[in-house]
């Protein structure tokens, strides 16, 4: 998992020993040079071209980037190489390298495969370092390549070990020495990226490489990934232990694909298993509304399968393995566990169990299902179709129940302005509910209303937080969402956070340019709300005033206009709104828009959290 492909021997010299660039560089870099004049074609078949292969090969549906001369050979291909060219893989341009990362991990959360992006040297991948370190905090698959230029480039702008930058927060890098390695590299490096623990990995690839002429070479052959599995043994006793069990339990983190949430619903549904989800809180786990979800008639379990993707270690660069649930009597698998011994273990808490399995939960459902399949009698057919069904009958009362509290308790404020975060969610939710749709972006400061009053069903319902926290991820990362909603008729809904657009807003642009169906609702609190209560908090416990919390924690004189900002980067747009009544007609408006494959941006000044 942590070896790296082709490591350099670092002979880079010291700061006195770099020389300063030539006229001729500096012209190139960032002066009014023209082009030359080709008198002959300079290669018959570019090495770029079949780096573009592979990635076609591989499925690879888009490349984000910040156009730059080191990676210029493999951006021509992307381009121009194929029929149709510029097509699987499409060249996205974003206007920042952290853009590109983040929309890299909007598409992976929303569809469990990576894209690409192109990242220019040094300076590239320091510009992306902080998007790269939350993906990989998220276990976001991205294949990363690095453009390198040892030869005419400027020297600060490359070094003999770029991937070095980022490498105590990627899983895998490689620095291939030959377009045949290269080749290779991508493909190892998509496999790194979707092999659990997912996460970024990356290809430094030399201009050298894709300048190069590759004659009579093949791509080769692509393998893809095995993933580990348990073994028939253990499969039939889970499937047993299943059947047996007067009241199962599957207890569904979040898992690699769509095709593994299908599997869970087939084994929820064979076995009547009462199911617990994580839809609300990430992707990629079991529909809210199945009949089957929530605790069922019966909350005590006695059996409980649990199953996810593996986590990783809080360490940088320390990828591990947790369990997946904390009930009494479990098996679980996921990087995963069989589990049978009283939970004692704090909320939050998941320590490796005595009894788990090192195994792949998506991988492995299929031979559960099997095994299942060879024990259900005609009877336990019966006596499973009558607890599903009081399960069913269960559960619904519930989530009723659960609604009209919720709907309950976010009336306080309802009529106010600036207008209360809970309204926000209510009144769009009307507007969106009979949709195909994708909450993009980290609620957690906008108070997650989302999770009581929506139905979370399908794998990219809520795409979760930003892994380590990092402000500038929402407009890029929906973007990215929007990129893979764009051929698939649906929509991306945006709840963004006012302080976080300001750090990389160029992402508008990029939704204008490629027409993406993003719905960006604006959580306008003119401030940084988090930090006016720490300074608060910090102020009263010193036993000083609390009258001048207001410097350097808000956005006001001026207030920032975002319907402006919007308006420069070609999105449509309107507001501030301050009376929720004009709430539910902008949202009407902005849907439209979106289905109609034009991004749209409603600012709307809100209460602070």
């Amino acid at each position: 998992m942590t070896a790296r492909a082709g490591e350099a021997q670092d002979e880079t010299p010291t700061p006195s020993e770099v020389a300063p660039p030539s006229a001729a560089q500096l012209e190139r870099d960032a002066g009014p040079s023209q082009p030359p004049q080709a008198v002959e074609r300079a290669v018959e078949r570019p090495g770029s071209d079949l780096m573009v292969q592979v990635l076609k090969e591989l499925g690879i549906e888009y490349v984000a980037a910040n156009p730059a001369s080191s990676f210029e050979g493999l951006q021509e291909s992307i381009v121009n190489y194929g029929s149709p060219p510029n097509t699987w893989p499409e060249l996205i341009t974003a206007l920042h390298e952290e853009s590109a990362i983040d929309m890299a991990a909007g598409y992976a959360k929303a569809e469990g495969v990576p894209i690409a992006t192109m990242l220019h040297g040094t300076i590239g991948t320091q510009h992306a370092s902080m998007a790269i370190y939350q993906a990989y905090r998220s276990q976001t698959p991205i294949v990363i390549l690095i453009g390198r230029d040892d030869t005419f480039f400027r020297q600060e702008q490359t070094a003999n070990d770029i991937a070095g930058l980022v490498r105590p927060f990627t899983k895998w890098d490689a620095l291939p020495r030959t377009l045949d390695e290269s080749l290779l590299a991508i493909q190892q490096a998509y496999n790194e990226a979707i092999t659990p623990p997912r996460g970024p990995a990356v290809v430094v690839v030399d201009a050298e490489l894709q300048y190069r002429e590759a004659g009579t070479l093949d791509v080769p052959a692509y393998r893809a990934p095995t993933y580990p599995t348990i073994g028939e043994q253990e499969a039939g006793r889970i499937a047993a232990a299943l059947l047996q069990a007067g009241n199962p339990h599957l207890r569904v983190g979040r898992l690699r694909t769509p095709d593994g949430i299908a599997a869970a619903i087939e084994l929820a549904e064979l076995v009547g298993a009462s199911v617990t989800t994580s839809a609300r809180q990430g992707p990629m786990s079991f529909p809210q509304s199945h009949p089957l979800t929530g605790a069922g008639a019966n909350s005590e379990h006695d059996f409980v399968l649990g199953l996810e993707a593996p986590g990783r270690d809080t360490a940088i660069n320390g990828p591990g393995l947790r369990t997946a649930s904390d009930a009494r009597d479990v098996a679980g698998i996921g990087f995963g566990f069989i589990r049978r011994e009283p939970d004692i273990r704090p909320r939050g808490a998941r320590p490796p169990g005595r009894n788990d399995l090192v195994a792949d939960a998506q991988a492995s459902l299929p031979l559960i299902i099997a095994e299942v399949r060879a024990r259900l009698s005609r009877d336990g057919q019966t006596r499973i179709a009558a607890r599903s069904q009081q399960h069913a009958r269960a559960n619904r009362d519930n989530r009723i129940n659960e609604l009209r509290a919720a709907l309950e308790a976010r009336r306080s404020g309802w009529a106010s302005s600036p207008i209360s975060l809970a309204r926000v969610y209510a009144e769009l939710w009307p507007h969106i509910s009979e949709e195909d749709w994708c909450l993009s972006s980290p609620t957690i400061f906008s108070g997650r209303h989302h999770a009581a009053l929506w139905v979370h069903d399908r794998p990219y319902s809520y795409l979760g937080v930003h892994g380590a926290g990092g402000i500038g991820y929402g407009i890029g990362a929906s973007a990215g969402a929007a990129l893979a909603a764009k051929h698939r008729d649906r929509i991306v809904v945006n709840i963004q956070c006012d302080g976080d657009l300001n750090y990389a807003p160029g992402s508008l642009w990029t939704a204008a340019h490629h027409e993406l169906p993003l719905l960006t609702i604006m959580h306008n609190n003119r401030g940084y709300h988090q930090e006016v209560m720490y300074l608060h908090y910090m102020a009263g416990v010193r036993g000083r005033g609390t009258d001048r919390m207001h410097i350097g924690t808000t956005l006001r004189r001026p207030d920032i206009s975002y319907r402006a900002m919007a308006d420069a980067y070609g999105v449509e747009a309107e507001g501030p709104i301050s009376d929720p009544e004009e709430l539910s007609d902008a949202f009407e408006r902005g849907v439209a828009a979106v289905k109609g494959g034009r991004p749209y941006l409603i600012d709307v000044l809100t209460q602070p959290r």
